[in-house]
């Protein structure tokens, strides 16, 4: 395992502040650590005691005088630095710093969580938390933590930011009868955060998946990484708080306006093969499965049902989240025709009707799921006076065990007539829900995560070798030393030619003749916009002129804008006037990058030209460890891919040309870290070929 074994599996734990006092922190851990059924070596500290819940008592760690892998902090923030020190001088591995009184209080408190960290650093020890309510592993078995109760031993680790979450959570848990391998609580992350542990817990035999709750990122590349890793063993589930547009991060992009940061942590997720879930519920509602069901190796999915109702339900549920209703094969049809009665339908949804005994459910279930185009199975039951319930219960469990490579998911609907088979389902393994909806969302989340496993492991960043750093590099120096942050169009435009982003040729002019003279070399018909870094709005301001056909229109054009621009904003620096190809109507995209400050830059794709603010139809993926086949996902998630394939009889656009162009943008964007914001906005798409027409580049 990782270096995080001694903190998990520990030999020999110190308690510092442990005490014999009802009701203080110090007396919960050391007795829920007896109570655990811990075997190593417990040290309780306390310079008041001889002796603590059985254990020998020592004045101060560095009297024990043998190795120890962990200590529990229970005294005083303003006592933890001296504490520390004394740990680092005994060779202490890990502090679980239980006390709060840190940076979630500000000021003096994060100077004093920094301090903590300089001297865990110096001596080489991991910190978690602090703020935090400690660590558990059922199965090593230890509780190292100051709630009420230890978690029954299965096989979800549960990682959260919230302590408070966690004591909830376990409680509920021994209510419903759910076990956990792990239980870590990670506080304020001053060192040891969500990555550390995930990447920890993900190499632990006795843990099949792992959920998180999460409020945020710490280190956005190591996240990625680790969760990269650690989903190609288990699934890794994150709930994550704080999603509302208060989070996100203002910019003066297109691209900025259309991300945020919950934005940000959907395409970082996605990339990391991570399983978001949309709520607490849904998060177990995964987790439980993904310990009992396989995951399906397809979204082909049969509904099994003995009233047609439910079975429509769970048909739209299907649909709407993205599944597919198995095709059976005519052999499935067939023996489905013989066996069940003329009434049923024999189609899917299979409803083998409400006169149905047990029997039915048997043929139904063998029946379709030995089908190949069958990946997973609802089986829905409504309580009828005929029908024996936990014998249909029973033969669910034995139809699932037949077809282990298929999931089978089950909504036994009804109160206490139904409570005894739901019973037996969940205690056999077979994840159970009130209604059909809870039940297909659970097997989508697991259809996804075998998707996005299937991906991470497939996928490299798609790298272009024929572009050019070192051009790209002398321009935006050149922007730097002129005291500037946006590059002009022609500067911009030279950028995307040198990394082969199809774009108008442009050029700068000075003056009229120099004008004339780009126009003559370029080709008409032109398009001439001002070129400055203080106009944004050109168009507003009398700053672009189309369609210029002749010199003598370029030449009038030219004094045209300038009087327009000096009068509209008199205090503007004007570089003088770009001259850029006037291109052919195309549909009109948008290529961007928002930069995030967790998990770096974003490329955006979407619906373009006057459009993006309106539409909001923009497509977003993390341009590091971006792949083309991300590429060409992210580009059918839009609307305008129904223009790109060809709308109302158009001839399709070229769609390989797009992709990438999308991927030479993520490159550009991963080679100069100073892109702080780009946007090209619009890209003409055409049946061969595409144009950008307007290139914005924003360096820090």
């Amino acid at each position: 395992m990782s270096d995080l074994k001694s903190l998990l599996h520990p030999k020999s734990v110190a308690v510092i502040g442990a005490s014999k006092t009802p009701g203080k922190i110090g007396y919960a851990v050391i007795e829920n650590i007896k109570a655990s059924g811990y075997t190593g070596e417990v040290y309780p500290i306390n310079p008041k005691e001889q002796e603590i819940a059985g254990y020998k008592a020592y004045p101060n760690i560095k009297d024990v005088g043998k190795p120890i892998d962990v200590a529990v902090f229970c005294v005083p923030a303003a006592a933890s630095l001296a504490v520390a020190e004394d740990c680092g001088q005994a060779g202490v591995k890990h502090l679980i710093v239980i006390t709060a009184g840190f940076k979630e209080i500000g000021g003096e408190g994060k100077k004093l969580e920094q301090d903590l960290l300089s001297i865990a650093r110096k001596y080489g020890m991991r910190i978690t938390g602090p703020n935090n309510l400690g660590v558990m592993d059922t199965h090593t078995p230890i509780n190292a933590t100051f709630a009420k109760d230890f978690a029954l031993k299965g096989n979800i680790a549960f990682i959260s930011q919230s302590g408070a979450l966690c004591v909830a959570i376990l409680d509920w848990s021994l209510q419903r009868g759910l076990g956990f391998s792990q239980f870590i609580s990670i506080g304020n992350k001053a060192d040891l955060n969500e990555a550390d542990f995930i990447e920890a817990v993900a190499e632990d035999p006795n843990t099949k998946v792992i959920c998180l709750y999460l409020e945020d990122v710490v280190n956005g590349d190591r996240f990625i990484e680790a969760a990269r890793k650690a989903t190609q063993r288990v699934p890794v589930i994150v709930f994550k708080s704080g999603i509302t547009a208060a989070g996100a991060q203002a910019a003066s992009s297109h691209t900025g306006a259309l991300a945020g940061s919950n934005t940000a942590y959907d395409a970082a997720f996605r990339h990391a093969g991570v399983i978001r879930a949309k709520t607490m519920t849904e998060l177990f509602d995964l987790a439980i499965a993904f310990t009992t069901q396989p995951v399906p190796n397809g979204k082909n999915t049969v509904v099994v049902t003995n009233s047609g109702g439910p079975g429509i339900v769970a048909s739209d549920a299907v649909e709407t989240n993205g599944l597919a209703m198995a095709r059976f094969t005519d052999d499935t049809h067939k023996e489905l025709a013989e066996k069940l009665p003329p009434t049923a339908n024999i189609h899917n949804p299979v409803d083998v009707v409400g006169d149905a005994h047990a029997d039915r459910y048997k043929i139904a279930l063998d029946t379709t799921l030995k089908d190949p185009n069958v990946d997973a199975a609802v089986v829905l039951l409504s309580p009828t006076a005929v029908l024996d319930i936990a014998e249909a219960a029973q033969i669910t469990i034995d139809a699932a065990k037949a077809n282990p490579d298929k999931a089978v998911v089950a909504s036994f609907m009804g109160g206490a007539k139904v409570e005894a088979g739901v019973k037996l389902l969940n205690a056999n393994g077979i994840p159970t829900y009130p209604f059909p909806e809870p039940a297909v969302a659970t097997l989508r989340g697991m259809i996804e995560y075998g998707k996005l496993r299937r991906e991470v492991a497939n996928t490299t960043e798609w790298v272009f070798n024929d572009v050019d750093k070192e051009g790209v590099k002398a321009i935006f120096d050149k922007v730097r030393a002129d005291g500037r942050d946006l590059l002009l169009g022609p500067e911009a435009a030279a950028v995307a030619e040198l990394y082969k982003i199809p774009a108008a040729p442009s050029k700068l002019a000075a003056d009229a003749d120099a004008a004339v003279a780009a126009a003559e070399a370029i080709g008409y018909p032109v398009v001439m916009k001002i070129a400055s870094p203080d106009i944004m709005h050109k168009t507003d301001v009398g700053g672009v002129k189309v369609g210029l056909k002749t010199k003598e229109e370029v030449r009038e054009a030219f004094g045209t804008i300038l009087e327009n621009s000096k009068k509209a904003e008199p205090n503007a620096k004007i570089y003088g006037v770009e001259v850029q190809k006037m291109m052919p109507k195309g549909d009109e995209l948008i290529i961007g990058m928002a930069k995030d400050p967790t998990f770096g830059p974003m490329i955006a794709f979407g619906s373009g030209g006057v459009l993006v603010n309106l539409l909001q139809d923009a497509s977003f993926r993390l341009a590091r460890g971006l792949a083309k086949s991300e590429i060409e996902e992210m580009i059918t998630e839009t609307k305008a891919y129904t223009l790109l394939k060809g709308f109302r009889g158009a001839p399709p656009d070229d769609i390989p040309a797009l992709v990438e162009a999308i991927g030479r943008v993520a490159q550009l964007c991963r080679d100069f870290d100073e892109i702080a914001e780009l946007d090209v906005n619009p890209v003409f798409a055409y049946p061969k070929g595409l144009s950008a027409l307007d290139v914005k580049i924003k360096i820090k």
